[in-house]
């Protein structure tokens, strides 16, 4: 699968990565926990090694493998779902730093347990992450994740191990001889287009593909962001739109393996902001609980584009970090049903409170699930000003870099 030398580069792109993402630098004896799957442990255990020799205090979660996921959601009750760990809330409290080694072992162990369980549990646990989200906002806390390779992912992507293993290489520049510093490439010819999507008064994008109308507005106090470190791989530019006015339907040609569950071909109608349609070739039943998990589980937390001339991905993965990545042809767009991301906000994120983000329009839910259009397509701004510019098209954004 991998060299030492690539699980090296590897671990030094996460630690890049988690860097990145945070605002303020680390300081000795920070904290950061690593999250990982059972089969990801070589990648673990060299990532341990780095974060020591930089004198933080690192700590390792192994996440449940699939049987004991399994027995969980399909036999523990409400009070069992919903119960809070103790000291989990002091940890997250005073957390510094994750980084999540995603390396599932099975993609439909849960297909047969009933989807509510897992949202109860996802409720539970939503508070977990609004403390880790106030953290981000004030420079204590940086996060990112990686995808490592397995059978399962292989099968599903319909690759050999082999396969797979060399498209995440790709994917994450490991074959060159300084990864990280390529990230550090990558993000600045990103600024670029962050710097002029942000210079322009959008009202609204208009996405036209062959089965995608949309209407997505952008909201008062926006700013795009993305290639921020927080996930490795990322290629994408995004923000969280106004959720309350999203208009036309959406179409995701890409499968999605979800809590267990395949789904394909989703096609959503949003109507003043709510999907008030639900059409799907495979999964419908499973979408439709999904979006009725919570109140924002039905609009819009996010919209984004990647450009073709950053990804290297051309290749379903069976996985939403590569997924939504994806370069291919003519790029992709996806949109994320559920929580909005605050660090969308173009002003100071600590002052983003409850109350403000209801009033500025971001959505609220324990959910967020990445759908992925990769059709050629036309997203155009309609500015305040009454004026039109494409600002994507044939799977990239129209500005040099």
């Amino acid at each position: 699968m991998f060299t030492q030398e690539e699980l090296q580069k590897y671990a030094q792109v996460l630690i890049w990565g988690m860097e990145k993402a945070r605002s303020t630098k680390f300081s000795p004896q920070d904290i950061v926990l690593i999250r990982t799957d059972k089969a990801a442990l070589p990648l673990a255990n060299i990532l341990l090694q780095e974060l020591l020799q930089k004198d933080l205090n690192p700590l390792v979660r192994i996440n449940y493998p699939p049987e004991l996921e399994k027995t969980f959601f399909g036999q523990a009750r409400d009070f069992q779902l919903t119960f809070k760990v103790p000291g989990e809330e002091e940890l997250y409290s005073n957390l510094n730093g994750l980084i999540s080694l995603l390396a599932p072992e099975s993609l439909t162990h849960l297909q047969s347990v009933n989807p509510e369980s897992i949202g109860k549990f996802a409720l539970a646990k939503k508070y977990l992450r609004d403390i880790l989200e106030k953290r981000e906002n004030q420079g204590l806390f940086g996060w990112t994740l990686c995808l490592y390779p397995t059978d399962e992912l292989a099968n599903k992507a319909g690759l050999s191990l082999a396969e797979y293993t060399q498209e995440i290489k790709k994917a994450v520049f490991l074959e060159t001889e300084n990864p990280s510093q390529k990230w550090e490439t990558i993000f600045r010819q990103s600024e670029t287009i962050k710097s002029w999507l942000n210079s322009l008064a959008i009202e609204y994008v208009e996405v036209r593909s062959k089965h995608t109308q949309l209407k997505v507005f952008i909201g008062e106090n926006r700013r795009w962001i993305g290639v921020s470190g927080h996930n490795i791989p990322s290629f994408e530019i995004f923000l969280s739109p106004d959720f309350r006015f999203t208009e036309g339907t959406y179409f995701a040609d890409q499968p999605s393996y979800r809590s267990g569950n395949l789904v394909e071909g989703v096609k959503l109608t949003f109507k003043q902001g709510k999907v008030v349609e639900v059409k799907a070739k495979k999964g419908e039943e499973f979408v439709r609980k999904q979006l009725e998990m919570d109140a924002g589980a039905s609009y819009l937390g996010e919209f984004s584009l990647t450009d073709r001339r950053f990804s290297p991905i051309g290749k379903f993965m069976a996985n939403t970090l590569f997924d939504e990545n994806f370069g291919g042809k003519f790029g992709n767009c996806h949109i994320a049903v559920g929580a909005s991301y605050a660090d969308t906000y173009a002003g100071n994120p600590q002052e983003l409170t409850p109350e403000k983000k209801k009033e500025l329009g971001f959505n609220e839910s324990a959910l967020h699930w990445d759908l992925v259009n990769t059709e050629d397509k036309e997203v155009i701004a309609h500015l305040k000003n009454g004026e039109k510019i494409t600002i994507y098209k044939e799977g990239e954004f129209q500005v040099k870099l």
